[in-house]
């Protein structure tokens, strides 16, 4: 069975590029296949991993609720459709989730879009899944728990708080999660006390501390992959030392 991490953040937290990092560190350490998942509705994850997505599975799927080809059932279309949407790259996959649904019951649909989900991801050894700080995605994603979550804020109280209220969000789903991280991205010299301290409070467990780094900021204006920062990046570094200390 494949092992799942799931990333969540609001906006402006780096949550994506980190993602993006966590792809990277596994496919170095040889613990692939692994398949990317993009769950947030402001999809992106391709462009920090560098890749071009021609199919999400929103788009299947409301191709599926418009009716499918004479002769083909309608779990046949979508298993088709995913295989499409499977975006193939060196050591991992990517697959869009897409824009939420518009009006209308999509019961059916999502339902196929599950079974056939959970049978794609018993080909891999790890699952990212990037998320929006939402998280309804991940409900309909897959039955199988979600291994270890990581939830990433900036180094302010305001972003502990929201990291808190995504994590109370992730219960309130019924969501199965084993451990449970705070990564605070985009930290200072001199912050880490502070924020430690605030986390405490609330009840948080924060894994580490990432650096706001410049490279990565221009890799992103520039519309490079952040992911493909240099090996000897310091946010990178940081955040491949956090990866090996808890993903098994």
């Amino acid at each position: 069975m494949a092992y799942s991490i799931a990333l969540a953040g609001k906006g402006g937290t780096g949550k994506t590029t980190l993602a993006g990092f966590l792809v990277r560190y596994l496919v170095s350490q040889g613990k692939g296949p692994v398949l990317a998942v993009d769950a947030d509705a402001n999809s992106n994850l391709n462009e920090v991993l560098g890749l071009e997505v021609e199919l999400t599975l929103g788009e299947a799927r409301e191709e599926m609720k418009r009716g499918v080809a004479p002769g083909m059932t309608k779990d046949v279309f979508m298993e088709m459709k995913i295989q499409q949407a499977v975006v193939e790259s060196d050591g991992f996959d990517l697959i869009v989730m897409g824009r939420p649904e518009g009006p209308g019951c999509y019961c059916a649909a999502n339902t196929l879009l599950t079974q056939c989900l959970e049978k794609l991801i018993n080909n891999y050894s790890y699952i990212v899944i990037d998320n929006e700080a939402g998280m309804e995605h991940m409900s309909r994603l897959t039955t199988n728990n979600i291994d270890t979550m990581l939830v990433v804020s900036d180094p302010t109280r305001r972003g502990l708080q929201a990291a808190s209220r995504i994590l109370a969000l992730a219960d309130e789903l019924n969501l199965e999660v084993g451990d449970k991280y705070v990564l605070v991205n985009l930290a200072r010299e001199g912050q880490e006390e502070g924020v430690r301290k605030a986390a405490k409070e609330m009840g948080l467990k924060i894994a580490g501390f990432i650096p706001e780094d410049t490279q990565v900021r221009e890799y992103d204006l520039q519309g490079k992959p952040t992911s493909k920062v240099p090996d000897d990046n310091q946010a990178l570094v940081a955040a491949f030392n956090i990866f090996r200390e808890i993903i098994p």
